[in-house]
């Protein structure tokens, strides 16, 4: 299946955008949270799958804990 990027992308950004999804708050009352993840090694040359692994879950909690947190 074929994408077009350029007719989904346009649609997805003004919903974001609409929705203040991506906006921070100063002085904001919800809980904070803050994940890390390791940083990598600095003898290491570009990105491998590795990376992935570790970087793609951070990103997915704090997606679904953005979100929880919105509704």
């Amino acid at each position: 299946m074929k994408h077009n990027f350029k007719l989904i992308e346009p649609k997805w950004q003004k919903r974001w955008q609409e929705s203040r999804v991506f906006e921070a708050t100063d002085f904001d009352d919800r809980p904070k949270f803050y994940g890390l993840v390791e940083f990598p090694y600095p003898s290491g040359a570009g990105m491998h799958v590795g990376h992935i692994k570790a970087y793609s879950s951070i990103e997915v909690v704090a997606r679904k804990r953005r979100m929880h947190h919105l509704i």
